[in-house]
């Protein structure tokens, strides 16, 4: 299984009303490449199916959102499962964060 794939697997794990980083995605997978994380989260053809927009910046803003879509729709979806947003942030990140056992 490519890097993608492993991306879009651990995206898929992540509970309804729950959200988790490009970062901690990238450290279940033994890297730093945050940044690869996201392209492979933007290249998702099943953006619904497959959950990216639970995954946030480390400091629990939205981020970006599937190439097409925007970040309107990724708080829409968010909002829809529980997800409070205040601002472009995550409130209560901390309570919402979903951190992948080790």
């Amino acid at each position: 299984m490519g890097f993608n794939e492993e991306v879009l697997r651990l995206a898929g794990k992540i509970p309804k009303g729950k959200v988790t980083t490009y970062k901690e995605i990238a450290k279940k997978l033994k890297t730093k490449a945050y940044r690869a994380v996201g392209n492979a989260l933007n290249a998702n053809k099943q953006p619904v199916i497959i959950p990216c927009h639970r995954v946030v910046k480390s400091d629990g803003s939205l981020g970006g959102y599937c190439g097409v879509m925007n970040s309107k729709k990724k708080k829409f979806l968010l909002e829809k499962e529980g997800i409070k947003v205040k601002g472009n942030k995550i409130a209560d990140f901390s309570k919402k964060r979903f951190r992948f056992k080790k």
